[in-house]
């Protein structure tokens, strides 16, 4: 394929293995609504090429994502279309392949709530994660809602998301968000590896096994999205929300 569309986004591939990696470590590697049609189109391109059987999804060595970019998220503000967050949400959530994410440094908002959606998790010893949306006056999304107490319990999930507080990469196994917690530098060479070994067995075999685990849940995740992204935006326009959209705003050009 041609390359990504964003240059903060970088497609690469080895053999059966798939990278895209979020690269824009001036910013911790936060996500603009170009950067997320890059990973949407990444994440589609790699599902459909016969010869990409794993998809992994990295940061930089210090930052996974801080999450969404503010200032873009609110320029780009377009009820009349969807937006490429939710193409990404989508994309991730139906991908066939084996999506592997391999976190360091910070995983904020989406960069947490995307491994959700992976098939295996890895995180550093120095990672922590973060599900902010209620101190941002908004709500969960990307099926989050749904899918983190079905992962962990409904006291763990609610925990996380209602009082949207960091938490560790070893709290993040412990609740089974990831598989394992590997020293700083180890991450992706470990994520990579798996990747390789996963891309050595039988696609047919890896992907059928991968439908069959989320078939129980996948039209649920599908309404959650939708319902989460009406809520989503009608909280956005609330002044509680847009107080502290703006107090972020204005802190950033202090």
């Amino acid at each position: 394929m041609t390359g990504s569309i964003d240059p903060n986004v970088i497609y690469s591939q080895n053999g059966p293995v798939f990278a895209l990696q979020m690269h824009r470590p001036e910013k911790k590697n936060a996500l603009t609504q170009t950067m997320y049609r890059a990973l949407a189109e990444g994440l589609r391109y790699a599902d459909a090429e016969a010869s990409i059987k794993v998809i992994v999804i990295q940061g930089t060595a210090e930052c996974f994502t801080s999450g969404n970019d503010v200032n873009d998220f609110v320029v780009t503000t377009d009820g009349q279309s969807e937006r490429p967050s939710v193409q990404f949400m989508k994309a991730i959530c139906h991908a066939r392949k084996p999506v592997i994410a391999a976190v360091n440094g910070l995983a904020i908002g989406i960069g947490t709530t995307m491994l959700l959606h992976c098939d295996l998790a890895y995180a550093s010893t120095d990672s922590y994660l973060q599900l902010p949306f209620s101190r941002l006056g908004l709500c969960p999304e990307a099926g989050s809602s749904y899918l983190a107490p079905l992962l962990m319990g409904h006291q763990r999930a609610a925990e996380l998301l209602l009082l949207g507080e960091r938490f560790s990469a070893l709290t993040a196994k412990e609740y089974g968000l990831v598989n394992r917690v590997l020293p700083n530098g180890e991450v992706l060479a470990y994520a990579m590896q798996k990747a390789q070994e996963l891309g050595a067995l039988p696609g047919d075999a890896v992907q059928t096994t991968k439908q069959l685990l989320k078939r129980a849940q996948q039209g649920q995740v599908d309404g959650t999205i939708t319902v989460e992204l009406e809520q989503f935006a009608r909280l956005l326009q609330t002044s509680e929300a847009q107080a502290i959209m703006l107090a972020f705003l204005n802190r950033k050009k202090g």
